[in-house]
């Protein structure tokens, strides 16, 4: 036997997990894009909505007609028209403007809550399930802390110990909203490390920092994921309840909650002032509700069709 043919039985066994790697990832577009007709006709009408919304929300400030602040010349509490879709409100601005500013607030910024709570939670949930012992007794002991206090009551705590702003709003909700990312990352860790595939990365000499990123952190990937989508919705309402109760975004700002708030004084006689912004929150939460539970078909369809 030549040198060649000794060493080539060991050079192949080494490039099959690179090959393997990519013949998975070759493969799950397919598998996402076939799952898409398994969706119901409401989910695939929440995908729809939720990508023109983004793309609303990017291009608000060049599809915006008028600025959040430009008073039109039609006067103020003028009906909805060919030169105000939406109408004025009791100041003379182009409702249709700062619905779609508002948009765009409210969207990123309910997208940058559920990314930080996201990204921290899934940390301390991954250290908890990893590590076990008095760590995770610690760390989820301090989670449990969080999530017996009532959520919106210790939301508005925050904001008002800090001081009404949409920044405070995004800090209040995002202390209040990690620990769910928390326990779910470390339930999943936590299963994960009992199954056969984590106890064969552990006997084939796999240290625990390459086990926990490499074999445990992927399987949690999934129910992140679509408790993010879930939770988007979630946090349009709850932003839009703060500036409601006068704890978000201080006027002029176009935030969409603030904006139904002080539009309730006109309902009676304009109701277009403050029914714009409310369909705009219920047509966030909505889409993105219904965009969440088409990615958890999805991902479950997928799930079946690889093993």
């Amino acid at each position: 036997m030549t040198v060649a043919e000794a060493v080539a039985p060991e050079a192949e066994p080494r490039a099959l997990p690179l090959l393997g790697a990519r013949g998975r990832l070759g493969r799950a577009l397919p598998r996402l894009t076939a799952g898409a007709g398994h969706l119901t006709y409401a989910e695939r009408f929440g995908v729809a909505a939720l990508a023109v919304i983004t793309l609303v929300s990017l291009a608000a400030p060049l599809l915006a007609p008028h600025g959040a602040s430009d008073t039109l010349s039609a006067g103020a509490l003028h009906g909805p028209s060919a030169g105000a879709w939406f109408g004025t409100d009791e100041i003379g601005r182009d409702i249709f403007s700062r619905v779609l500013l508002g948009i765009r607030e409210s969207w990123l910024s309910a997208i940058a809550v559920i990314s930080v709570s996201a990204a921290f939670g899934a940390l301390v949930g991954l250290v908890a399930g990893a590590t076990g012992g008095i760590v995770d007794g610690l760390l989820m002991r301090i989670t449990d802390l969080f999530l017996a206090l009532p959520a919106t009551v210790l939301a508005i705590a925050v904001v008002a110990s800090l001081g009404p702003s949409l920044f405070h709003s995004l800090i209040a909700l995002s202390i209040v909203w990690w620990p769910w990312y928390a326990r779910i990352v470390r339930g999943e860790v936590r299963a994960l490390a009992a199954r056969p595939h984590a106890d064969a990365a552990r006997v084939s000499g796999v240290g625990a920092v390459r086990l926990t990123l490499r074999h445990l952190l992927p399987g949690a990937f999934p129910p992140i994921v679509v408790t993010m989508s879930l939770d988007v919705g979630n946090l349009v309402l709850a932003l839009a309840g703060l500036s409601f109760i006068g704890l978000g975004a201080p006027p002029p700002s176009p935030e969409l909650g603030a904006m139904s708030a002080r539009g309730l004084d006109y309902l009676l006689g304009h109701a277009w002032v403050p029914l714009f912004p409310a369909l705009a929150v219920a047509l966030l939460a909505f889409s993105a509700n219904l965009a969440g539970d088409g990615l958890a078909r999805l991902l479950h369809y997928r799930e079946r069709t690889s093993r």
